[in-house]
């Protein structure tokens, strides 16, 4: 229950004689004003501050002697830090968290423009791996969502300017996200930091799978191992949340073979070694599966319908058709399992992802030979028709489920 409930519902709870309006007050006690939005007013603050220095400093930056510039970095991030302890001391926690912050985005602008100072800049980037290690040590010592989520774009920025400039994976860095941030999530599960969490590490992942010049498919090998990840975690909105990055990458993967699984030459740059593949992949699907069975979520294990590993068929239009029938499964046990846990976001996930299946095959198996205007008509009365019918049936499956 929330306190945006009980605003909007609470007076026709008193209307019908459910709860008394003394009650109804003591319900809203329970939940006070949510201050987040007037919290962040500082952090944004202190941001913005942060961002007029630097922008100030930087266009003047040539022309500042050496140890006037040391001077303004040091002098700079040790003000942040000591005034976020500042603040943190007299329980004001944004704006200290936000001061924490502009710290660690100091401390990373100090490293960068020393290294240009004394030309330091290393093959090994350990600088910025300095960084990473600084975000890693300040999210434990804080405890704080917003330096965890700093951590990770630092992490990503990390390891992009590491592959991107230095022409090298920072595997140091990948260890701490993976260890540091990833060991934090599972000791303090969170919905958005599992989201957070597992976006960074998809992006570090699609940058070592280009690094090495490895398949596309490669990157659905440490994908799936993150989702695997989410399979054992007890706190199951966190598990969902780290699991729902790997499932729209490989949704969406699945969504272009089949647009373009029917020219061979696209599905012969996805075919990864058979037996090394297939190997790996079911070393993770086990793992999952494993996880499932421990946690009592057997049903999810359909997820995996996204996997199969279609792409080693021969192109052609039997490969799109085939890659449409697991996608049409996929979001039909969606669907299902959204209805057995009477979950209407969840109903509202399978409903889109069915829609769009549905678009994708129509796009696919008729543009080629019916006429425009009759495709986009055909097209837009099949989508409205599709909408009204799953809406409805959606709202009367929900509807019988709820408590007399």
């Amino acid at each position: 229950m929330s306190r945006t409930l009980l605003e909007t519902d609470g007076p026709e709870w008193v209307r019908k004689g459910i709860i008394t309006a003394e009650q109804h007050q003591q319900l809203l006690a329970l939940y006070p004003e949510d201050q987040r939005a007037v919290g962040l007013l500082p952090l944004l603050g202190s941001l913005l501050l942060g961002l007029s220095a630097l922008s100030i400093v930087a266009a003047n930056w040539q022309g500042l002697p050496e140890w006037l510039r040391l001077l303004l970095l040091l002098g700079s991030m040790g003000g942040a830090y000591a005034g976020g302890e500042y603040f943190l001391q007299r329980k004001n926690e944004s704006l200290g968290i936000g001061l924490i912050g502009l710290g660690l985005i100091l401390f990373g602008c100090g490293i960068i423009l020393t290294s240009q100072m004394y030309q330091l800049i290393g093959y090994d980037a350990p600088g910025l791996l300095a960084w990473a290690l600084a975000g890693t040590a300040l999210t434990y010592l804080y405890r704080s969502r917003t330096i965890f989520v700093l951590m990770a774009a630092i992490g990503g920025i990390v390891q992009g300017y590491s592959t991107g400039q230095l022409g090298t994976f920072s595997y140091l860095t990948a260890a701490l996200t993976v260890v540091g941030l990833g060991y934090y999530w599972w000791r303090h599960p969170n919905a958005l930091l599992g989201t957070v969490l597992a976006t960074g590490l998809l992006w570090q992942a699609g940058l070592l799978i280009g690094h090495l010049h490895a398949k596309i498919t490669w990157f659905f090998i440490p994908a799936m191992l993150i989702y695997a990840v989410g399979d054992w975690q007890t706190d199951r909105a966190a598990g969902r949340a780290l699991q729902t990055p790997p499932l729209a990458a490989a949704f969406l993967f699945t969504l272009g073979l089949a647009l373009y699984g029917e020219a061979d030459t696209y599905a012969g740059m996805l075919r990864p070694p058979f037996l090394a593949y297939i190997g790996a992949l079911l070393g993770v699907f086990a793992l999952s599966l494993w996880g499932k069975y421990r946690r009592g979520r057997p049903g999810s294990a359909t997820d995996w319908l996204l996997l199969l590993p279609g792409f080693y068929l021969h192109g052609g239009l039997a490969l799109a058709i085939a890659t449409l029938v697991v996608l049409y499964a996929y979001s039909g046990t969606v669907l299902w399992r959204a209805h057995q846990e009477n979950n209407p976001d969840r109903v509202t996930l399978g409903t889109i992802l069915f829609i769009i299946t549905t678009m994708v095959a129509y796009f696919k198996l008729t543009w080629a030979f019916m006429d425009k205007s009759l495709f986009f008509l055909v097209g837009g009365v099949l989508l409205l028709g599709m909408s009204w019918y799953l809406r409805r049936k959606n709202a009367q499956s929900l509807s019988s489920k709820q408590p007399e």
